[in-house]
């Protein structure tokens, strides 16, 4: 070592997932990359008098945890108002709405399953009475639909059935009257413009909460499935650090043109310290509960048979343009129609195409597609907390529209890896809470309608939210393991994330988190 690092962390258990040297004792950091991997016999000939020691006693060093899936600024947006996420029923849901607080008059909330209306129709008339004629706009948790009282509606002049360029949908009842139920983005945005919005330096703020609550659990990444607000991000890592590294993956939509196209692709690159633009979002798809997601056969209520694309050859049209401008592309595709589509279109780019186009979520997905992931180099990005909105014994929404055949392929995490798939391990904050802790429990232990299957090894979980995830953004070389010259991205445990039992782990305390060498959360 040439010059003294800033930072050495002895005392662990190190885990640094590098076959050169899988365990170590020690590491020193330097100009926020590794700088040395070894034992705590080596510290004394690595320190300098600037350097920081952090004895970890024992803890558990891995390569930084990476949240694969997330939406930590746009769900700044969504996540306001009042946490609906702990109601189960109608009459919850009633008592949650008369006591809720108002914003500007008006009452919004978050995070309602679907489940909590029992099977009802998502209608307006089922809550209209306990809102005292206040306009109120309630997003369900799946960031997919909400549902809006008739004075917001009349706020947004919503007064019947529209078309949109995308699949969306404001559902009306027999005499074509809006039941209040909105259905993807499109329609949801009529209301949604005119909801208050929290000021810059409340949004700022939370945004400061938010990165350092991830960090908390042990969160150093997060591969950010939206545009964000990029001068946001900004004006906050030119004053402090971030201590979560953010990847931003702006939305490209149907419609779109080859300004657009051109647009997205000048993007990338755009960033400063711990984060980036480095890719674009797509929507192959909505979701099961919603009726929205694309099915090879149509679900249980006689939907989900269309893509979000109306034309899905115009989707093929801008992941050709895109991959052919070198840009990585994740795709939303939650039904089993919508994963093979976004397959074959990366089958039609050819062998180039290897390893820089993903998959988000992949809900449910029938034996024949699951090999093909491994052979196109398609990345499985997928967010095992989503399994806890099912349940076991199939009386869910998710698995009532799907029926047993289906639900009964759901999250196939241990196929995915059995398959040869990369499988990248995510959240989805704000539509599940951001825990990674809970995403490594979940991984190994899927709940409700996937509690049936096998989930993944302690390792594979771990390399879920660290070598794989690594390898879904195409950054395997600089990133993902604990090795001289990568960067110092790293995650302490106070529990063995490979060998303690998933519940256990779910409450792990973490000691450290280091970004960058950066310490950015000391427990």
């Amino acid at each position: 070592m040439t010059a003294a690092p800033d930072l050495i962390l002895t005392g662990a258990e190190v885990r640094t997932l590098d076959p050169a040297r899988p365990h170590a004792t020690a590491v020193a950091v330097r100009d926020g990359v590794i700088a040395a991997v070894g034992e705590d016999s080596d510290v004394r000939d690595w320190r300098g008098p600037r350097t920081e020691v952090v004895p970890l006693a024992g803890a558990h060093l891995v390569p930084g945890l990476v949240d694969a899936h997330s939406h930590p600024v746009w769900g700044l947006d969504m996540a306001t108002g009042a946490d609906l996420s702990g109601v189960t029923d109608l009459a919850g849901l009633r008592a949650a709405l008369a006591g809720a607080e108002r914003t500007d008059g008006w009452v919004i909330g978050f995070g309602l399953d679907h489940n909590a209306f029992g099977g009802r129709p998502v209608d307006r008339a089922l809550v209209e009475d306990v809102l005292g004629g206040a306009p109120a706009f309630l997003r369900l948790y799946d960031g997919h639909s909400a549902l809006a009282s008739g004075a917001a509606l009349a706020r947004a002049g919503v007064t019947g059935a529209r078309e949109f360029g995308q699949r969306s949908q404001i559902v009306c009842d027999a005499e074509g009257r809006p039941t209040g139920h909105l259905v993807e983005h499109a329609a949801m945005e009529l209301v949604a413009e005119h909801v208050p919005r929290p000021s810059y330096a409340s949004r700022r703020e939370r945004l400061v909460d938010l990165l350092a609550g991830m960090a908390a659990t042990g969160l150093t990444g997060a591969h950010v499935m939206d545009a964000g607000d990029a001068e946001l991000v900004e004006a906050v890592a030119r004053e402090s650090v971030l201590p979560v590294r953010l990847r931003f993956a702006p939305w490209c939509m149907p419609g779109v043109d080859r300004a657009g196209l051109d647009e997205l692709v000048a993007g990338q690159g755009r960033g400063g310290r711990h984060w980036t633009v480095d890719g674009v979002k797509f929507f192959m798809d909505g979701t099961v509960e919603g009726g929205t997601a694309w099915l090879e056969h149509a679900d249980c209520h006689g939907q989900g048979t269309e893509a979000f694309w109306p034309d899905p050859d115009g989707y093929a049209a801008a992941v050709r343009h895109l991959h052919a401008a070198g840009v990585r592309t994740a795709t939303h595709a939650i039904g089993d129609a919508a994963v093979r589509h976004v397959l074959d279109v990366v089958a039609g780019l050819g062998e180039g195409a290897r390893g820089r186009h993903r998959i988000e979520h992949i809900e449910t997905a029938p034996d024949a597609l699951l090999p093909r992931f491994a052979e196109l180099g398609v990345a499985a990005s997928m967010q095992p907390p989503h399994t806890a909105y099912t349940r076991a014994d199939g009386s869910d929404e998710w698995s009532r529209r799907l029926g047993a055949g289906r639900a009964g392929h759901a999250w196939r995490l241990r196929d995915l890896r059995d398959a040869g798939a990369t499988v990248a391990l995510g959240s989805d904050w704000p539509i599940a809470p951001y825990d990674v802790r809970a995403v490594l429990a979940t991984a190994r232990a899927p709940r409700g309608a996937a509690s049936s299957r096998a989930g993944l090894t302690g390792l594979e979980a771990l390399e879920g939210c660290t070598t794989h995830a690594a390898r879904a953004a195409g950054e395997a070389g600089v990133t993902g393991r604990i090795a001289v010259g990568l960067r110092a991205d790293l995650t302490a445990l106070g529990l063995n994330p490979v060998t303690t039992p998933p519940d256990e782990l779910a409450q792990s305390p973490v000691p450290l988190t280091v970004t960058g060498g950066h310490v950015v959360h000391r427990g």
